[in-house]
């Protein structure tokens, strides 16, 4: 529930994203979303009973815990074009090291990168001068533009459309260690590359102003 005191910063958050998400497309000022998720890893205490004619494959309910890993999810929307990293961690080293390979490997010739994400504490600019020399933070930081979305807003980021994808296409099964996921993970992301799978977002300013019309302020003096 959003109090009536953090309206006026969530409409503000709100607004930025949804005006960024309808500027024309510009190749030297691409709009990528990222998030975080995780995918607990399950290994099989019994080997599955394979498929035979009229019957699917059987898996026994049992099974062992074989930890967790971290998904980092990097989406171009416009292009339909995704990225996947899975880390053991998801601290503010790991998200520096994600905006770095951002800038140099995936999008090296553009002018600014502007990035839209969530404000968790690992998401700060100052982690830069934390794991970096100063000029290196710096020289990462002037190519990059953050855009947060506001708290309870995570619907607005549409690298969530993606994780919702992958998990209903990829990972909503046991998978057992860290390997296989990045194995499915990378197929999964090499399908959906290949396809173009882009996102046609339509949701507008203007229509927040209308349909979320509880949430803009009304005293103005």
């Amino acid at each position: 529930m959003i109090e009536p005191n953090e309206n006026a910063s969530f409409v503000c958050k709100m607004e930025d994203v949804l005006d960024l998400y309808h500027e024309p497309y510009d190749p030297q000022r691409p709009v990528i979303c990222f998030d975080e998720s995780n995918k607990d890893l399950h290994k099989h205490v019994r080997d599955p009973l394979p498929a035979r004619p009229g019957a699917v494959a059987r898996y026994d309910y049992t099974y062992e815990r074989n930890g967790t890993r971290n998904l980092f999810m990097m989406s171009e929307p416009l292009t339909g074009w995704r990225h996947v990293d899975v880390t053991k961690r998801r601290r503010k080293q790991e998200f520096v090291e994600q905006m770095r390979s951002l800038v140099d490997e995936h999008y090296p010739d553009a002018v600014r990168i502007r990035v839209v994400l969530d404000n968790l504490s690992s998401h700060q600019r100052y982690a830069f001068y934390e794991f970096l020399p100063p000029a290196e933070a710096n020289r990462l930081l002037s190519k990059l533009e953050f855009h947060f979305t506001p708290e309870h807003g995570s619907w607005l980021n549409m690298a969530e459309i993606e994780f919702s994808a992958l998990t209903t296409e990829c990972l909503d099964r046991r998978i057992p260690d860290a390997a296989t996921l990045r194995a499915e993970v990378a197929a999964w992301e090499r399908t959906r590359n290949d396809d173009n799978s882009d996102i046609d977002w339509q949701f507008t300013t203007d229509d927040a102003r209308i349909k979320l019309r509880q949430l803009y302020p009304t005293n103005h003096d």
